[in-house]
């Protein structure tokens, strides 16, 4: 593969940060939801749930505005609000998952997807990339590709540089911001699945999922009480499988530091028709469970988050 030398980067780049910026000129890539003041050690994220599909993405795809939210975890974001007005910070994005995936390594790039040969540190061989669902997704919902054709490869720099990057650094500094406040940090990262999802031998359709990287991301006594809260609510929830958590889980989690991070999906059927994207008569119940299950997890005691084993698969 050929390496991009200094004089062909600067060519691949020309022009590129005017288009991203005039893409998130109305409205804002991403915003932190909170309250005057953060008043307990946890941060929310919601990367899955921007639904804001600048004009010129919808152009360059050869999906319409329906096909091209399959992907979107849509609400999301609006399902936690309850954790925000507790005192928990939240970054929520307003981008769309298929037009940039912050839920990646930053250079996860499929070869095939682009006009210019990719950078020689990209991870063009992770499954994520085989699968369609790279840094710049090649696939929305089942097997929808995105693009006609191949993009200029100045379409992912300028997107990875102008926002995922962003939207990382202000997540850690959120977290950092938090461990030096409390003492330790939970970031608790939101996601949904599709209705369709089923786990174990018998086929059950779990209400919710919880991810810690099969032990790696948080205490086990935090995923536990995270399970528990949510079961103690009359939901079915599985852990790990099939979704064990992705990059912000992994790359954030650090529990030997005081650093958690839990992910938690949701099955779209409780609160939406996934068809019409259209909120179902469940959401409200929904989202006042929700509310109450951070108001039980940010009530456990500071022991729970610190100096204790990692959790087991």
């Amino acid at each position: 593969m050929a390496v991009l030398g200094h004089g062909t980067w600067s060519r691949v780049l020309e022009g590129v940060e005017v288009t991203v910026a005039d893409d998130f000129s109305s409205v804002a890539p991403f915003e932190i939801r909170s309250t005057a003041e953060q008043r307990v050690p946890f941060v929310f994220s919601s990367p899955h749930s921007g639904r804001y599909y600048p004009e010129r993405f919808l152009a360059m795809t050869r999906l319409d505005a329906v096909a091209i939210r399959r992907s979107e975890d849509s609400y999301v974001d609006e399902l936690f609000a309850g954790a925000v007005a507790l005192g928990a910070p939240m970054l929520a994005a307003n981008f769309p998952r298929a037009y940039i995936d912050v839920n990646r390594e930053p250079w996860e790039l499929d070869p095939r997807m682009f006009q210019d040969p990719v950078p020689s540190f990209a991870n063009i061989r992770s499954a994520r990339v085989a699968g369609g669902l790279g840094t710049i997704p090649k696939l929305v919902g089942e097997g929808l590709d995105i693009y006609p054709s191949r993009l200029p490869l100045a379409e992912a720099i300028g997107r990875i540089d102008g926002i995922y990057k962003p939207y990382h650094e202000t997540l850690k500094r959120m977290l950092m911001q938090t461990h030096a406040h409390f003492g330790y940090a939970a970031l608790v990262d939101c996601h949904s699945m599709p209705a369709s999802i089923r786990v174990g031998d018998n086929g059950m359709r779990p209400d919710f999922i919880v991810g810690d990287r099969f032990g790696a991301s948080a205490a086990a006594a935090v995923v536990e009480s995270v399970i528990s809260l949510l079961s103690s609510k009359g939901y079915t929830v599985a852990h790990n499988k099939p979704y064990a958590g992705g990059f912000i889980t992994e790359h954030y989690g650090r529990p030997a530091r005081g650093l958690h991070a839990v992910q938690i999906e949701i099955n779209r059927g409780l609160y939406m028709n996934e068809r019409t994207f259209q909120k179902s008569a469940g959401f409200e119940a929904l989202a006042d469970d929700l509310a109450r299950f951070s108001a039980d997890l940010m009530s456990l005691p500071d022991d729970v988050f610190v100096d204790l084993p990692l959790a087991a698969e």
